[in-house]
């Protein structure tokens, strides 16, 4: 398991991950994202961006990188970054297939990316991950897997991603929308040869939404590496969104709002890796505090009270632009 080295590791901030999707191509859906990139967002400003964050994160302990094929050209720039410093070899480098970015440089998008989970989507974006990233990709996700996917039950399809694991990468699965518990149960009984096929999934899990902590929890028994996104709700928990609360904690701890957000995601105790979606350094090391931040259980119960429900959030997540 290419995660062995973070669960032995003696740094807090291994176990928080630099995800990637917020600054691989010029739009995304993060609040106030026009404020954190560059005005002109053109390949060398964002592939500047990117080397500048991954340099930083390293620095400060972080081991892993997440990525995918639809986060616009974020593996190009992390193969760049890797290749020019191969001594960088302690880092788990993770990406995903599934959808297939189609903005074309551009904020605005008809559709900014299109999901397709079948075996000859499969076969392209692993030999273009394969062309840009070689011998450092340690894990390869199904992007946002719902209960009806493909990726759950296409015999020809998993076998072949049976066979990706014999050849020493692992398979693991990202989930989202409203029913990703039922997603994930049923990843967890998808065998081949009568072995489990998926070792990590990575899924939405925030202070608003919190669903999916049940099948998560069953998951990480079961031996599953659990890697969390989306700890900061898009933005909705960072900064002047983040609800008074978390800013009343963030204050008595004199850390900001994101980092306990991420503390939450932190403290639960099926949780492997948490990822930052940081667009700037300053906000990559604003999320690194939340490996100190302590909550206490009235904290807690008070950050419990902003649960919403699952179609609720899913649908509000759905409605936000792309910036």
């Amino acid at each position: 398991m290419p995660f062995a080295a973070l669960a032995a590791a003696t740094t807090p901030t291994a176990h928080i991950g630099l995800g990637l999707a917020a600054v691989g191509r010029p739009g995304y859906i993060n609040l106030h994202r026009d404020r954190d990139l560059p005005a002109d967002r053109d390949v060398d400003a964002l592939r500047a961006r990117t080397h500048e964050l991954l340099d930083a994160a390293y620095a400060q302990g972080v081991r892993y990188i997440d990525t995918a094929r639809s986060y616009g050209r974020a593996e190009e720039f992390l193969a760049e970054w890797l290749d020019a410093r191969p001594s960088f070899t302690d880092l788990v480098v993770g990406s995903k297939w599934g959808y297939t970015y189609t903005a074309d440089w551009g904020v605005e998008a008809e559709a900014h990316e299109v999901k397709d989970h079948s075996l000859a989507t499969f076969e392209r974006q692993y030999a273009e991950t394969r062309a840009l990233l070689g011998d450092r990709l340690s894990l390869y996700q199904v992007h946002s897997v719902t209960p009806d996917s493909p990726a759950l039950s296409d015999k020809e399809l998993l076998d072949r991603l049976a066979a990706l694991a014999a050849d020493g990468v692992t398979v693991g699965l990202s989930t989202s929308g409203p029913a990703q518990a039922e997603a994930i149960r049923a990843a967890l009984a998808v065998t081949v040869d009568g072995e489990p096929l998926f070792r990590t999934v990575q899924a939405t899990y925030n202070a608003l939404e919190t669903s999916a902590a049940p099948a998560l929890a069953e998951a990480h028994d079961a031996g599953l590496t659990v890697i969390v996104k989306e700890g900061m709700a898009n933005g909705r928990l960072a900064g002047e969104e983040a609800p008074a609360v978390f800013q009343e904690i963030a204050a008595g701890a004199g850390v900001g709002g994101d980092a306990v957000a991420l503390a939450l995601v932190l403290h639960q105790p099926w949780a492997g890796v948490v990822l930052s979606g940081a667009a700037t350094v300053g906000q990559l090391s604003g999320n690194l505090h939340a490996a100190v931040v302590d909550l206490d259980d009235e904290q807690r119960a008070r950050l419990d009270a902003l649960v919403e429900e699952p179609e609720a959030y899913w649908r509000h997540r759905a409605g936000l632009p792309w910036h």
